[in-house]
Order: C-alpha cells, then sequence, then structure tokens
C-alpha cells in the first residue's frame, strides 16, 4: 500500500522533506544562539562597573568604539572649530537640539563633541559659544549615528549649520579636515561653559552601546526561533498528511471502493 511512496513524484517530495526539516532546524538553532549571544551580552554590560565611573583615558586608546568602551570617558584637547546644531532631539520628554562642536586636536582629526542640548530650534535660541583656545575635555565616549538611532534625521534638506545625523560620514563632505568615527557628550560641568545657570547647555546622557541590551532586535531572534521550529513541524505535518491521503486512496481502490486513477 505505500508503494507509492518510490515513485518519481514522491522521491521529489521525500527529498523536499528531508532537505526543509534540517533547514529549519539548523535556522531555527542559529536564531536561538543569536538570542543566547545578545543575552550573555546584556549579562556581561550588567557586571561591567558603570562607564562613566570608570577613570579617564585618552581618546585614541579607547578607539574604535565598541560594546566595552562606549560610555567611557575619553580626554582630548584641541580647539574649537566649526559648531552644527543638531535638531529634532528630545530630553526629557521636551524637544530641543544638540550644540555640536568640532575640537580639532594636535593630531588635525576633529573630535566631535556634543556640549549639551537646549530647548527650542536653531533658528530661534541662543546658543552659548564654545571656549576659545586651547582646551581639554573630557566626555562620555560614544559611537557615531546611524540610521537606526532615535532621532537622526536623513531627509536632508536642513539649513547651514545644521546637521542630521552626528557621524564621521555626515561630516566628510561638510569640513575640510579628517574627524574621528566618534564622538562624545560632556558632564554637567563643562555642559554648563559658556552659559547661565537659567538658560545654559544641558548635558546629554550617554546612550548604552547598541547590541549591549535586551532590545526588540534580541526578541525578534527568538520570535524567529520558534518561526523557524514552526515551519519545520509544518512541513513534517504536511509530508505525513499528504502520504496518509494518498495510503488511504490506495486502499480503497485495493477494496474495490474506488476507481483506479491510472
Amino acid at each position: 500500500m505505500y508503494r507509492f511512496l518510490l515513485t518519481p513524484r514522491w522521491w521529489g517530495i521525500n527529498l523536499f522533506v528531508v532537505l526543509a526539516i534540517p533547514f529549519c532546524v539548523f535556522m531555527g538553532t542559529w536564531q536561538l544562539g543569536r538570542f543566547e549571544d545578545r543575552v550573555q551580552t546584556h549579562e556581561e554590560a550588567e557586571e561591567r562597573p558603570d562607564p562613566g565611573t570608570r577613570s579617564p583615558e585618552p581618546l585614541d586608546d579607547l578607539l574604535p568604539v565598541s560594546t566595552e568602551t562606549s560610555g567611557r570617558p575619553a580626554v582630548a584637547s584641541g580647539t574649537y572649530a566649526d559648531q552644527f546644531l543638531v535638531p529634532g532631539r528630545e530630553l526629557d520628554d521636551r524637544s530641543g537640539f544638540y550644540v555640536l562642536d568640532l575640537l580639532r586636536t594636535d593630531s588635525g582629526k576633529a573630535l566631535p563633541v556634543v556640549r549639551g542640548w537646549l530647548p527650542g530650534t536653531p533658528d530661534s535660541t541662543a546658543v552659548p559659544p564654545a571656549p576659545a583656545g586651547e582646551v581639554t575635555v573630557t566626555g562620555d565616549l560614544q559611537a557615531s549615528e546611524n540610521s537606526g538611532t532615535t532621532g537622526v534625521d536623513l531627509d536632508g534638506g536642513l539649513p547651514e549649520g545644521q546637521l542630521g545625523m552626528i557621524s564621521a560620514a555626515s561630516l566628510v563632505n561638510l569640513v575640510p579636515y579628517d574627524v574621528y568615527d566618534a564622538w562624545v557628550t560632556l558632564p554637567a560641568s563643562e555642559a554648563k561653559a559658556g552659559g547661565t545657570d537659567g538658560g545654559g547647555l544641558r548635558p546629554v546622557p550617554a546612550a548604552a552601546a547598541q547590541g549591549s541590551g535586551l532590545d526588540l532586535k534580541a526578541f525578534q531572534n527568538l520570535g524567529y526561533t520558534g518561526e523557524w521550529f514552526v515551519f519545520g513541524g509544518f512541513v513534517l505535518f504536511m509530508w505525513f498528511r499528504l502520504m496518509r491521503r494518498e495510503a488511504e486512496a490506495a486502499r480503497d481502490v485495493q477494496l474495490g471502493l474506488a476507481a483506479d486513477a491510472d
């Protein structure tokens, strides 16, 4: 009754099942591994000391930015050059903008420094000037922003002197010198420099490194794990249903309950 499993048509079906089920198991296991890696990274980040409490180190010693160095205090010296305002940034549920100045270091490269946040819009708010002359800043190190960073403006068309995304890639065509692929945000003591208590710059808290927490992507990996195992089970279920249906049809033919389709 099951000799139909050896027909050419069923050889194709069997081959598909034999290949599909291990593939689904492999993909489900891989997605589960991705989720476990994110959980482990999150646990390691929780066990490490708060990056902001660690001793400051020279900027170059902390580059490139990683999940371990993100948020660490970095020290750099130089003179402030070009200034850009980064609109559309929220702080404490209020809309405002970042004040970003490029610190030209002795190496010639510039470090983007977010001196602080101001409420309102760039075209209607007075911006405290950056300190003149040689300065040494200590700020929390941050990785360059990307299209997935909250608050970035990817539409373009911003007025001159404004910036939609803090990254070396977005600055490369705006200034005639190299820019570090990182930036720092100044603490309260330095962010208020040049301002007043009533209308001065407010410090921008350092954000956690991407991939160091149990974010939506981590739970997407867990969801994909379940989907792949469900796909594998569905393939096996459909093979069993097709096999049973054809076996029942062959039995009915043998019993004379149905005509032979051949």
